[in-house]
């Protein structure tokens, strides 16, 4: 299904764009393969068509599996939250493999600013890559931080080509889950969205890098999925439980980490609501104006730069998001300063950073949207998770009842099944009794 994503075994220094002219790829990139990991299966497809339609080579880390636990384990001391374990343990498999030249593999590992031990990531992947004995292998990181100096003259068409396949890797997921609770023939669903995401990818790849042209090329990538999901027969049923779901960023999107959740919760007879990967851009946007402004900033040439990339990623968010007005109502995606709004009575802002903040928030958002309960996604002693439980009682209590509860995720086994299948029920008792109802009809 990934050779749809990208050209039949392309080297390394020939993954070139022919409208690039001169070879514009960093010479420490050259020769080599990104490899990124798959913290949510079609963005991390769209976001390797991005690498590859600036005419770097990349690819996807394998899928997890078992071997994933193994080695994760053995390289790291336990202290280390699960995605680190999860994300060690794939990239070790892949260093592992037979055929795989250590020297010739970039991985790619982002980062971030905040109270979450995610911002160590690359550094902690960089002394354990050379204690293991592949010094030779590259981590990726570009940021802002360190001006994508890794990507040379490809950074301002890397940050928008990425950000544009995020977003519209998000409303594909979106679709998806709408629609999977409620097919008449079990799997077609996934059918088309796979579907969806190859045409995506291949788009992606294909299109000019002229933000205009590129533009235009995913919007109608997406016109094309929302027409293929339109035919999908579907039966809708009014009493379907509707379930938000929040929680840390990677463990709520990565199906291994979360014991594939989402679909348990289908296979109950529920539909979820997924926080997406694009609600953290939108918060560290936020974080960035609101540091600046604490810090006397806010008339500089970095806040201008800011407000210039702010107009234009929700230019882009808006262009991408018109053709599913109609698809998405009801299901609307809040402004982040409304998601910190609703934090606000629990969580300040200003007081507190991070996943708690989003966690707090949207779960608030959505039960006014008229979900019928919130669960929330965390790896286990994960700071964020352990803070939002916290505050969820009052929330809970705010919010006539809704049932939120918390699910924690070591790689340890656990009967999930029955957890759900409990937590149903209080959803199903409140769904009958709410105040917020659902805005359209289903």
């Amino acid at each position: 299904m990934l050779q749809s994503c990208r050209t039949a075994s392309v080297d390394g220094d020939r993954a070139v764009r022919p409208e690039a002219g001169a070879d514009r790829r960093p010479e420490g990139l050259r020769g080599k393969r990104i490899y990124v990991p798959p913290m949510a299966y079609g963005s991390a497809r769209a976001f390797v068509a991005a690498f590859r339609a600036l005419g770097l080579d990349a690819d996807l880390t394998p899928p997890s599996d078992h071997l994933t636990r193994e080695l994760g384990s053995r390289y790291t001391s336990g202290d280390e939250c699960y995605p680190a374990k999860v994300t060690v343990g794939d990239f070790m498999k892949l260093l592992q493999q037979p055929g795989v030249d250590p020297s010739r593999v970039v991985l790619f590992m982002p980062t971030a600013d905040g109270p979450c031990r995610f911002g160590q990531y690359a550094p902690y992947l960089q002394r354990l890559l050379a204690a293991a004995g592949f010094p030779e292998t590259q981590v990726l990181s570009p940021t802002s931080a360190n001006a994508y100096a890794d990507l040379g003259e490809l950074a301002r068409p890397f940050i928008r080509t990425g950000w544009r396949a995020l977003l519209a890797a998000d409303i594909l997921q979106k679709l998806l889950l709408m629609h999977r609770p409620h097919e008449v023939n079990e799997g077609q669903t996934e059918a088309v969205y796979e579907e969806c995401l190859d045409d995506l990818c291949r788009t992606i790849e294909q299109a000019p890098l002229d933000p205009p042209k590129q533009l235009h090329a995913i919007r109608d990538s997406l016109v094309r999925a929302r027409d293929r999901f339109r035919v999908l027969p579907i039966r809708r049923d009014p009493s379907t439980p509707l379930i938000g779901v929040v929680g840390e960023i990677f463990c709520r999107l990565h199906t291994f980490s979360n014991e594939n959740l989402v679909a348990r919760l289908e296979s109950y007879g529920a539909e979820a609501w997924l926080s997406d990967i694009t609600e953290w851009v939108w918060y560290t946007n936020a974080e960035q104006f609101r540091k600046l402004r604490l810090t006397g900033r806010r008339f500089s040439k970095e806040a201008l730069a800011a407000w210039i990339r702010k107009y234009i990623q929700h230019r882009d968010e808006q262009a991408l998001l018109e053709p599913f007005r109609e698809t998405f109502a009801g299901y609307e995606e809040p402004e982040i300063q409304e998601v910190l709004a609703y934090a606000e009575p629990y969580l300040p802002p200003g007081g507190a950073m991070g996943e708690m903040v989003l966690n707090v928030g949207k779960a608030v958002y959505l039960a006014h949207k008229g979900v019928d309960g919130i669960i929330d996604i965390s790896p286990f002693t994960c700071m964020n998770g352990i803070v939002s439980e916290a505050i969820y009682p009052r929330v809970s209590r705010d919010l006539d009842g809704i049932p939120i509860r918390n699910f924690y995720f070591d790689g340890t086994q656990s009967d999930l099944d029955r957890d759900l299948g409990v937590y149903l029920e209080l959803a199903r008792s409140y769904q009958r009794r709410k105040r917020f109802q659902r805005p359209r009809s289903f």
